[in-house]
């Protein structure tokens, strides 16, 4: 519904919109004929690398490495607070398995899982940290 009167339903790209001389490495002409046989799909979204700030406001990890810590402590300007694997946590919520035992067995454990007798193998293997 918004590709219609769009400049790429018009054939434009980014720049044509500047008035940019394109590199000659990639064929623009079949990429624009290609937008008139099939239109366009998801031409404008972004994937910001995440940061400290952007993995607090969106609820994400802050890394594209695989999770550190399950649990961590998050300092900010109102205070100091731990900070769980939202992922873990649904599952151990969903499983009955998440008690102020487990919690503080995580904390002990510098966010383990591992080591805790009730949590079952497929939740272990799924929550593995990098260094496990």
């Amino acid at each position: 519904s918004t590709y219609e009167g769009s400049p790429g339903s018009r054939g434009l790209l980014q720049y044509d919109l500047w008035g940019v001389t394109p590199t000659d490495r990639w064929d623009w002409a079949d990429l624009k004929a290609k937008m008139a046989q099939y239109g366009l799909r998801n031409s404008l979204l972004l994937a910001p690398m995440p940061t400290a700030s952007t993995a607090q406001i969106l609820g994400n990890n802050e890394s594209t490495e695989p999770f550190t810590s399950n649990m961590y402590n998050r300092r900010v300007l109102a205070g100091e607070f731990a900070v769980v694997n939202k992922h873990l946590l649904k599952d151990l919520i969903g499983r009955g398995l998440w008690t102020t035992e487990v919690r503080n067995q995580m904390m002990a454990d510098q966010g383990s899982i591992q080591r805790i007798a009730c949590i079952p193998k497929d939740v272990k293997d799924l929550y593995k940290t990098v260094w496990e």
